[in-house]
């Protein structure tokens, strides 16, 4: 159903499901930058160029994309496909916008299982390790300056860090996020006021926020039943139920993917190797779109092509299902109180889980000073000099080819 634009009140036309998917498949071969450049070029697409949808209805559906699990930019394109032409504008707009980052990572990805093993490219993969580990500092950092606030939060923060890198597994990831929403409830329930909305884009940081009432419904069918599918009731299903179960964890955007596979994909179904997974978390950084689309490079590994699509199903669909089950119960969830205490207490945690993963991926890194100048120039890159990802990734690899 189609919306009033703001400044004029004149309905506006029918959108076709052809244009649905060509826009947005045009802002996402260009949305290199993170999830706030996409969500950026889609707001001023629909509401200020094309006057599909109202301001305030964006910021709204921003709002609701902010506090879902997966990633914000594609449930922000969700929820505009799924007002505009309901479940099957909803559909082919998330297809438009995930189809080029998925066919750039399984271009790279089969170049990199063809030709991974030639001594340059393995020298310009080592260079990316220290880098990825600025990132994933830089993303910390900047997550822990606003999700941080007092002695409570410091607390969880630090207890979810050293939780993870003591005892790890899929069970740690999980109790970690129960124990701080449980805490974040009962220590922040008398203090967190209730809002109606997100009033400015600007308030959106990277710490995407996310509903811990609507996570934990999709989280407990999905996720207690992975860890015992020990059986093999056909790869693909299996694929598609491991990623799936990460997909409504993904608390805080798409840096909380990295400590996921590190913790299921890696350690726990050795589907990867520990440096396969850098290497893909780098690609992933070098494609436009998000992160999460380096699932495609973990189903390609472990079953090919038909892997990768079913990888890449499976780490989308269940948060797309979240938004658009969630758009009539918008005024709920921006207004709960419980909720964002919640949050309160899982987004710290979730900082932490991310500093662990930083210092897991470092560790892997080569001990020569080559890695120390790669990591301290990314590091000053990214949050002095505000350079882009998509700069530093091939930089740091140009320099490791040089280097090592």
């Amino acid at each position: 159903m189609a919306v009033e634009p703001e400044s004029t009140g004149i309905p506006a036309p029918r959108v076709s499901l052809s244009t649905l998917f060509w826009m947005f498949f045009k802002i996402a071969c260009t949305s290199f930058g993170g999830f706030m450049a996409m969500i950026s070029v889609v707001e001023r697409e629909v509401a200020a160029r094309r006057r599909l949808m109202r301001h305030e209805d964006m910021l709204d559906g921003i709002s609701l994309a902010s506090i879902l699990p997966g990633p914000v930019a594609v449930n922000l394109v969700v929820y505009v496909g799924y007002r505009l032409r309901g479940s099957a504008g909803a559909l082919v707009s998330a297809s438009g916008a995930v189809l080029p980052s998925f066919a750039f990572i399984v271009i790279l990805s089969i170049a990199y299982f063809q030709w991974g093993q030639v001594p340059a490219v393995n020298k310009l993969f080592m260079g990316f390790i220290p880098a990825v580990t600025a990132i994933i500092v830089s993303a910390a950092w900047n997550m822990g300056r606003k999700a941080v606030t007092g002695w409570r939060e410091g607390v969880l923060t630090a207890a979810s860090a050293g939780a993870l890198l003591g005892i790890g597994g899929f069970y740690s990831t999980l109790g970690i996020i129960l124990i701080a929403g449980l805490a974040g409830w009962w220590w922040f329930r008398a203090t967190t006021p209730a809002v109606d909305v997100v009033k400015n884009m600007a308030t959106l940081s990277q710490a995407s926020q996310f509903s811990l009432r609507s996570s934990l419904l999709s989280v407990q069918p999905w996720t207690l039943a992975v860890p015992f599918l020990t059986f093999d009731p056909g790869l693909m299903l299996k694929l598609f139920m491991v990623f799936a179960s990460m997909s409504v964890m993904l608390f805080g955007g798409g840096y909380v993917f990295i400590p996921l596979i590190q913790e299921i994909i890696v350690s726990g179904h050795g589907w990867v190797t520990t440096q396969e997974f850098i290497d893909a978390i780098a690609m992933g950084q070098i494609t436009p779109g998000p992160i999460l689309v380096s699932a495609a490079f973990i189903g390609l590994k472990v079953a090919g092509f038909t892997g990768a699509v079913v990888a890449t199903v499976g780490i989308y669909l269940p948060p797309a299902l979240l938004m658009v089950a969630s758009t009539r119960a918008l005024e709920f969830i921006k207004k709960s109180q419980a909720i964002r205490a919640a949050l309160r207490g899982i987004r710290p945690a979730v900082v932490g889980m991310i500093a662990a993963a930083a210092f897991t991926v470092g560790g892997t890194a080569p001990h020569h000073w080559a890695s120390l100048l790669i990591f301290v120039t990314a590091l000053v890159a990214l949050m002095r000099l505000r350079v882009q990802v998509v700069w530093v990734i091939p930089s740091a690899g140009l320099t490791g080819l040089l280097l090592f």
